[in-house]
């Protein structure tokens, strides 16, 4: 296994346990998410519901709030595990606002590990090509 095989899957363990704290009883769809920033520090999350369904906050928001908020502006990867099953299903990818989240701090080859059998990962870039970010409201 290869240093970054083995931190990915050390990710993805850190977001099946997040998943764990999740509060969905409204869905029973339960996230969690693990961030790796650059300087080597794991933030996890995982979904907060809420009765008024818009004021619900996805697990891999709240990882990338609480490093946010921690003074970490820079990020290598995020693992997510999540499903109403008490098994994660395989790859639950991140919803569209979460992208955007992530596209406001991360460039096109920030990694997204997702369970598939094992793990898949897949950039940014796959994911939400063509996005939306700072360049787009900097006047050169």
């Amino acid at each position: 296994m290869n240093e970054n095989n083995k931190l990915y899957h050390e990710l993805m363990k850190a977001a099946i346990d997040a998943r764990g704290r999740s509060y969905s009883p409204y869905s029973g769809f339960s996230v969690g998410a693990a961030l790796l920033t650059k300087s080597g520090r794991i933030f996890t999350g995982a979904n907060i519901e809420n009765s008024g369904y818009t004021a619900t906050v996805c697990a891999e928001r709240i990882a990338f709030f609480r490093a946010l908020s921690e003074g970490e502006r820079e990020f290598s990867a995020i693992a997510i595990a999540g499903g109403a099953k008490e098994e994660p299903d395989s790859g639950v990818a991140p919803c569209g606002v979460c992208r955007q989240v992530m596209s406001e701090f991360c460039d096109g080859n920030f990694k997204i590990i997702l369970l598939d059998g094992g793990l898949t990962v897949l950039t940014l870039g796959e994911l939400l090509p063509m996005r939306f970010d700072r360049s787009n409201l900097i006047k050169k």
